[in-house]
């Protein structure tokens, strides 16, 4: 399974950005199919829990630090997930990373396996 997020970028504290994910050649119903995470990770700290999305887009589960600004979104037609981050903190910064979920925990990342190629996100103030 082969997973790419994208959408990265330079941005001024208070803009936004819209992270996609897409799942790619034999593996392109990898993501209609199932829950999908997203996580990020900072320079020298651990990967932690950003948002997750229900296979069917039933419910969408966030982080409090995140809660109000970023939006997790999918589109099982187009095999792909989308985290809308608005008013953007430098603490923000950090490489983001989608996943599928296995199974347990939403927020834990041992839930997750296949984890995608990241996008870096760099908020300046």
């Amino acid at each position: 399974v082969q997973l790419q997020a994208s959408g990265g970028g330079l941005v001024q504290a208070g803009g936004s950005l819209r992270l996609s994910c897409a799942a790619s050649g034999r593996s392109v119903r990898t993501i209609s199919n199932n829950d999908m995470g997203w996580f990020r990770q900072a320079p020298g700290k651990e990967r932690e829990f950003v948002a997750a999305i229900r296979w069917n887009g039933g419910s969408a589960y966030y982080a409090d630090s995140v809660k109000g600004r970023f939006t997790v979104s999918r589109d099982n037609a187009k095999n792909a997930v989308y985290l809308q981050m608005n008013s953007l903190t430098p603490e923000d910064t950090a490489v983001y990373y989608c996943a599928v979920r296995i199974q347990g925990e939403y927020i834990s990342a041992q839930s997750y396996r296949y984890w995608g190629q990241g996008t870096q996100v760099t908020v300046s103030s």
